[in-house]
């Protein structure tokens, strides 16, 4: 009880030459902290390529009473907790389908030659990875995530569950000593790197020295998760149980669709359990793609659904492709409620999570209007239990019977300041990211 075995972490941080933000580990936590800590807030993005069928995604009433969509009918159950969003936007989007993938989470403006800009879960990972092992975890079954440095470099993303899980919760197959050392050597590489930059910076102009900071800026990012790296591989991995070890540590072939969705969901609840990390992206395919769902009969990838012409019957599918998103998406949210957190409340209550896609009309490429819906949260703040429509009072109603009409509204915003990255911002801010600004925001959304 006298707290005589706490070591101070400016002690600690002298010890390694560098004031950064190292994890509160155990043994930086005096007694009965963890009562009174904040309980931790985490954030999810799950993208589904190609947009929707709009005709049967589309909700139609704004506020409180309004009545779910056939495709959105799956979240019902989750009437409390959900915001289902129409109407917003990325104006840098508008035009180039091919970056909406890319500027989903950035907000960025993407011409042939343009570097993309940081991702919001980045920001976010900036103030929670001092608190985990991990800065964030990126899941995308084609390898390319959602997630970009502040140098514009995006993440790679891991796609097997075992490889995931090994990630996670296994220690080194190599041991510690040998993951210490390829630390400290990427380290000593990173202070090499830094004495050769110094000693060119004087000799450069201003265009020059720009570029450059946004490199010394990755290098720091780099140095600083080395160094958070290399304090946590003396602290133990949570002890998995032999019933999350079964469910999660295993190989899901993609072509099960559900399973595979499923176990990478599980995955994400244990990671959020254990607060192993507290930003997670997940990918499910890439614009040009998309799983097939065989168990539906659908062999067709999203992208080949998307791209309709107005066929009845790729619409149909399209539908059910989408109907059958939402509904694992529906799966994640009850494993939400029923894990709890740390302090006994259910991680839904804490954890913000961001379902949809880049573009809204698949087959023209409409990226306006977007698909999206924001789950889980209120202990963050957000009140849920309405459909936010930021189209109302900007157009004369959806004319779901007059496809045409509708397909317009998704090419072309009703509401020229609907951003994306208003709402971007709001659940940054909810993060605990002290900004007034995300990418184009223009303000932010009452959620």
């Amino acid at each position: 009880m006298t707290h005589s075995w706490l070591i101070d972490r400016r002690h600690v941080l002298r010890g390694l030459g560098s004031f950064i933000a190292l994890p509160l580990l155990n043994c930086m936590r005096p007694l009965h902290a963890a009562e009174t800590e904040e309980t931790p807030r985490r954030s999810a993005f799950v993208y589904i390529p190609n947009g929707v069928n709009t005709l049967d995604y589309q909700i139609t009433t704004a506020g409180k009473d309004y009545t779910f969509s056939r495709s959105l009918k799956p979240l019902e159950k989750h009437r409390s907790v959900v915001t289902p969003i129409s109407g917003l936007h990325h104006p840098g989007g508008l035009g180039h389908h091919h970056n909406c993938q890319k500027i989903w989470l950035t907000g960025g403006q993407l011409g042939p030659t343009d570097r993309n800009t940081i991702s919001v879960d980045q920001q976010m990972a900036e103030v929670t990875s001092p608190h985990t092992r991990f800065h964030s975890l990126e899941i995308s079954n084609k390898g390319e995530s959602l997630a970009w440095t502040a140098d514009g470099i995006r993440l790679p993303g891991m796609s097997r569950c075992s490889e995931i899980f090994a990630y996670l919760f296994e220690e080194p197959k190599n041991g510690t000593a040998s993951q210490r050392r390829e630390l400290r050597r990427k380290g000593s590489v990173l202070d090499a790197n830094l004495e050769e930059v110094r000693s060119l910076e004087r000799k450069m102009g201003v265009e020059d020295k720009g570029r450059m900071n946004q490199y010394l800026t990755a290098v720091r990012e780099t140095e600083i998760r080395t160094k958070r790296a290399d304090a946590w591989l003396d602290v133990p991995r949570p002890k998995i149980s032999d019933k999350d070890r079964q469910r999660n540590d295993r190989d899901v072939p993609q072509t099960q669709a559900g399973d595979y969705f499923r176990t990478v969901y599980d995955l994400i609840v244990l990671a959020f359990q254990t607060d192993a990390t507290r930003v997670v992206t997940f990918s499910s395919g890439l614009e040009g793609q998309g799983l097939a769902i065989p168990e539906l009969g659908i062999s067709q990838s999203r992208h080949e659904l998307s791209h309709h012409n107005g066929d009845a019957g790729h619409m149909e599918k399209l539908t059910q492709s989408d109907t059958f998103s939402v509904e694992q998406f529906s799966y994640f949210l009850s494993r939400l409620a029923d894990t709890p957190d740390l302090n006994g409340r259910p991680l839904l209550d804490t954890t913000m999570s961001l379902f949809g896609s880049g573009m809204a009309y698949g087959h023209s490429h409409g990226n306006a209007n977007l698909p999206l819906v924001l789950a889980g949260g209120t202990g963050c703040g957000f009140k849920h239990g309405r459909h936010l429509d930021l189209n109302q009072g900007h157009f004369d109603g959806y004319q779901l019977d007059d496809p045409g009409q509708h397909y317009r509204l998704c090419s072309r915003p009703a509401n020229t300041n609907a951003h994306m990255s208003n709402l971007l911002l709001t659940m940054a801010q909810k993060m605990g990211v002290e900004t007034e600004r995300f990418a184009d925001s223009n303000s932010e959304l009452e959620l």
